[in-house]
């Protein structure tokens, strides 16, 4: 073998290059390129390749600088707010508040740190699909080596239950293989040394093997051709790499919030002060009373709120199935608009099933009677036969397994240990023909028993079994077969012929598959389906009325997605079928077009360059994207996606760890149900700004009067009743407004844009201008009515020593009590937008009662517990001056109520637009089954559509015309 030096060899093509030998070209050219042979490396050599190529393993390029990424958790906004008022609270007097500030920085900073921190770890679980042990061939001679030790070069060893260790050509042999972490494929597919694919997608080559695959059955040598960052594999890995994940909605609106507070709080303390002194306060007193307006402005409770309404959405997901990675991620679920997702687990129920069988007789029933017709138990117990699966193991193609569920039900149950001893012969499913024959014992003689595709088994057989009667198959039949698989794959069935031939007694097997597959008698069709879920139709059904569209990705053909996307209710306002193969071929504008026409798309055999671009398409156009995935070639557009929600029974590790949201029991109707937990916890948000707004107006308002009166009016609110109520009275109420239940039709109406701000105007008006000004308004009635009973008049002296001093402590309290009152009232009506209280109950928030009692007792200690008094400057009041108080939550509640009630009364009679109908060609096509026209748009040509399907060449040329016509308005030319 070459002996070359190490450094004259290339090192294999970085991802997404072209350099370094094609897998594909000829053996003879492969095995010069890589400078190797069918005997394998030498240690020698393969020690100094290990040295160029590096090890077989995948790695993060540049590490990660958790020191300035924790820093930059301090330098929110809202962080940096937080800070300022904690220094201002601190220059107030109030450490006890500063010291709170400052650990609720720290808390959340950790927090959202410790977030982020998870969602960096997707590419370190790739490195979990590769082995640790690889068998290769060195100097002529197996061994084992460490899998990270593979070089390209070698020739590597791949056996039933094996996982490739690294992407390699096949040399000898054939392989089942599951590409479903790489392709979407949801049955294994067949590798041979034998086929030779030049072009096409990469993946699709019938000769290659690729890293993080898994082998099912078969035994193959094959020449390593790339090995870590540069196989396909390696190649996902960069993509995630260089796919970072976004700012979500919240934290963008959270900053938005933070530096509108910001704005307010610093223009009402600075506002204040020239006010202040033109009242004839001093400049310390100005001062002071200036920061007092600034620490009011700003709501210490923010931050904290909208974690713990995050926190309780992310429990209350856990307990319906989906664990939440990242806070924030709640709120992004509330806004969805697309929903992307897999069919076979999340749709389906992830379990093959035999529903229906067709003899030359007619359908017949598959479920649990006593009385069998002689023809299915003939019929399931030859499919029975051609199986190599373990039904109860639950080990083997899924197909086969449904083939034996089949032969159970019935009353002829196929056990493995009886079936292999009975077994003389094995033809493996083999893809280029789409068949699988068995030779099998049965009375003393073989019989020969094979299933595959209709077409396929219709091309090798001669004869049919009707009614017990072997007969030669004629056209009538062939058309009558082809009619029956129309009709069941219609409904979205996977369809399989079963046929078989039995030798004459004493025959030996035949040891050719083309002998074996001759002369074969038909005996029937199988159909089987991986059933929807039960509840998925209803979820669907709530997602649309939510204004959610669901597009469908997947691996699998796109004719059985689309029949059972139809069974769920996809496809409400149209929906068509978009190839793999079209979608590569299609521009950037076409794909938009496409997705801009309102209708619900399947788009199957799906790449994840394909995934990449379908979610960033929909974000384009303004959507907030779920993309759904759980093998590896999903992690680049689960990242990507504003929430990637992986599968967690069936998912990889990968897409795991890439994902934002894993589904515990990989159900679509847990997503709706997450979107529906998100769109109550934004609610939750801002319900919580609405109430800690509305208290700013009476807490501004007393100062206000004070300036604007120049003194003739002593001051209604001290600094310390301010930092009473924002640090005593107001802080679990408002988190407990975070907790609140959903507010009724929250599913019925539209997702909210993009792009709308968390604080609308609509809010500052209710808060501000209805809500803060009805409080202000009974505070201040309250505090001049208890000043002029007492004997106040304009302008008289109110200070320590005078007359008038305790009624004007007592006026101060009433106001400071009457804020609190009038919290209670605007607590329960920020409970509801629109709604009434009484759909959602007064009572039915455990925590906001729990809150409004501690608020009491704090209010009634500072009331009337004589040490107090000293420090917040207040007195305790009598009876009368208490009932003054007491009916302010009961207006400010009903002022809101009656306004909601004009609102909903208003809505109703605004007239809402009919749905456009969904749009329809101008002319109509001719009536094909969508089968035929499915194969056409995969490249089948007239004469095969003929020889195969046995339809007339008229109709065969008319499909492969329609099928153009689909693929040019896709904006790609069929083959």
């Amino acid at each position: 073998m070459p002996t070359e030096a190490a450094d004259t060899l290339r090192p294999a093509r970085e991802a997404g290059q072209t350099e370094g030998p094609d897998p594909r070209e000829p053996l003879a050219l492969l095995f010069r390129d890589l400078r190797t042979s069918p005997q394998g490396l030498t240690e020698r050599e393969a020690a100094r390749r290990l040295t160029v190529y590096g090890a077989n393993a995948l790695v993060r390029r540049g590490g990660r600088r958790w020191p300035r990424e924790l820093a930059q958790q301090f330098t929110h906004p809202l962080a940096l707010l937080l800070a300022f008022a904690a220094l201002l609270a601190a220059v107030s007097g109030a450490p006890a508040l500063a010291v709170a500030i400052v650990a609720v920085i720290l808390l959340n900073a950790l927090l959202a740190f410790a977030q982020e921190r998870q969602a960096e770890q997707a590419v370190e679980a790739l490195a979990d699909f590769l082995p640790e042990q690889a068998t290769v061939v060195r100097a002529g001679g197996r061994r084992q080596v460490p899998a990270a030790a593979l070089v390209p070069g070698d020739v590597l060893v791949v056996e039933e239950g094996d996982r490739v260790s690294a992407d390699a050509r096949l040399l000898s042999g054939g392989v089942e293989v599951d590409l479903s972490a790489l392709t979407g494929e949801s049955v294994p597919v067949f590798r041979s040394a034998e086929f030779g694919d030049d072009s096409g997608p990469v993946l699709a080559a019938r000769d290659l093997l690729f890293s993080g695959t898994a082998c099912t059955g078969g035994q193959a040598l094959a020449v390593v051709t790339a090995t870590g960052m540069h196989t396909e594999l390696g190649r996902i890995a960069a993509l995630s790499q260089r796919t970072h994940r976004e700012e979500s909605p919240l934290e963008h609106q959270v900053k938005r919030v933070a530096r509108l507070i910001a704005v307010i709080a610093i223009a009402v303390g600075v506002a204040f002060l020239p006010m202040g002194l033109a009242a004839g306060l001093s400049l310390a007193a100005a001062l002071s009373f200036a920061i007092g307006l600034l620490v009011a402005n700003v709501p210490e409770g923010l931050l904290p709120t909208i974690t713990l309404a995050l926190a309780s959405g992310v429990r209350d997901l856990a307990r319906r199935g989906a664990v939440v990675k990242r806070l924030s991620a709640v709120e992004t679920l509330g806004s969805t608009t697309v929903i992307c997702t897999d069919k076979t687990g999340t749709l389906t129920e992830n379990r093959m099933r035999v529903t229906a069988v067709w003899t030359p007789g007619g359908e017949l029933s598959v479920g649990d009677s006593r009385q069998v017709p002689a023809e299915l138990l003939l019929l399931a117990d030859a499919a029975a036969a051609c199986t190599t699966a373990d039904l109860e193991a639950g080990h083997g193609d899924p197909t086969e397994i449904a083939l034996l569920d089949l032969a159970a039900r019935v009353g002829t149950p196929c056990l493995p240990e009886r079936r292999d001893r009975g077994r003389r012969a094995l033809f493996r499913f083999d893809p280029h023909i789409k068949l699988m024959t068995t030779a099998d014992t049965r009375d003393d003689r073989v019989v020969l028993h094979s299933k595959g595709a209709p077409e396929e088994v219709l091309t090798h057989a001669v004869a049919v079994l009707d009614h017990g009667t072997e007969r030669v198959l004629t056209p009538a039949d062939r058309t009558e077969v082809v009619h029956a698989v129309g009709r069941l794959a219609a409904r979205g069935l996977r369809v399989l012929a079963v046929a078989r031939r039995p030798l004459a007694p004493g025959q030996q097997s035949p040891a050719r598959r083309e002998e074996a597959e001759q002369g074969l008698c038909l005996i029937g069709l199988v159909a089987m389906a991986d059933p929807p879920r039960p509840e998925v139709a209803r979820s669907i059904e709530q997602a649309h009325r939510a204004g959610i569209t669901v597009h469908v990705v997947t691996g699998d053909n796109g004719l059985t997605a689309a029949a059972v996307a139809e069974q769920v209710g996809i496809g409400h306002r149209g929906m068509r079928i978009v190839t793999g193969t079209e979608l590569d071929a299609m521009g950037d504008d076409r794909l938009d077009a496409l997705l801009g026409r309102g209708e619900e798309v399947i788009f199957a055999r799906t790449s994840p360059e394909a995934k990449l671009r379908i979610a960033d398409a929909l974000r384009a156009e303004g959507h907030t994207v779920a993309m759904t995935g759980d093998g590896v070639n999903d992690a680049p557009a689960l990242r990507r996606a504003d929430i990637g929600v992986a599968m967690g029974r069936s998912g990889t590790d990968v897409a795991r760890e890439a994902a934002t949201m894993v589904l515990t029991d990989d159900n679509f109707a847990t997503i709706v149900a997450a979107v529906e937990t998100g769109r109550r916890t934004y609610d939750d948000i801002r319900k919580f700004i609405v109430y800690i707004f509305s208290h700013a107006v009476p807490e501004v308002v007393p100062f206000l009067v004070f300036a604007l009166s120049g003194g003739t009016v002593p001051l209604p609110l001290t600094v310390m009743q301010v930092l009473a109520i924002d640090l005593g009275t107001d802080t679990l109420p408002a988190l407990a407004l975070g907790r609140e239940k959903a507010e009724p039709g929250l599913m019925d109406r539209p997702p909210r844009p993009r792009d709308e701000r968390v604080i609308r105007g609509a809010m500052l008006a209710r808060s501000w201008g209805f809500l803060g000004l009805i409080s202000a308004a009974l505070v201040m009635g309250g505090y001049f009515l208890t000043l002029t009973t007492g004997g106040w008049h304009p302008g008289d002296p109110t200070g320590t020593g005078t007359a008038l001093h305790l009624t004007y402590q007592q006026a101060t309290t009433v106001v400071w009590l009457g804020i609190v009152f009038c919290q209670i009232g605007t607590a329960f009506a920020a409970r509801t937008e629109h709604a009434s209280l009484r759909t959602i109950g007064a009572f039915s928030n455990p925590h906001l009662l729990g809150g409004i009692a501690f608020a009491l007792t704090f209010a009634a200690a500072i009331v009337y517990v004589p040490a107090l008094h000293r420090v917040f400057g207040t007195a305790a009041l009598s009876p009368a001056q208490l009932a003054i108080v007491v009916p302010f939550p009961f207006v400010v509640w009903g002022a809101d109520e009656l306004r909601r009630a004009l609102v909903r009364r208003r809505t109703r009679g605004v007239p809402v637009p009919p749905a456009p109908p969904p749009a329809r060609p101008a002319a109509e096509e001719p009536a094909h089954h969508p089968l035929t026209v499915l194969l056409a748009r995969h490249g089948w040509s007239a004469h095969r559509l003929v020889h195969a399907l046995g339809v007339s060449e008229h109709a065969a040329a008319e499909i492969v015309a329609h099928a153009r016509r689909i693929a040019a308005e896709h904006g790609h030319r069929a083959p």
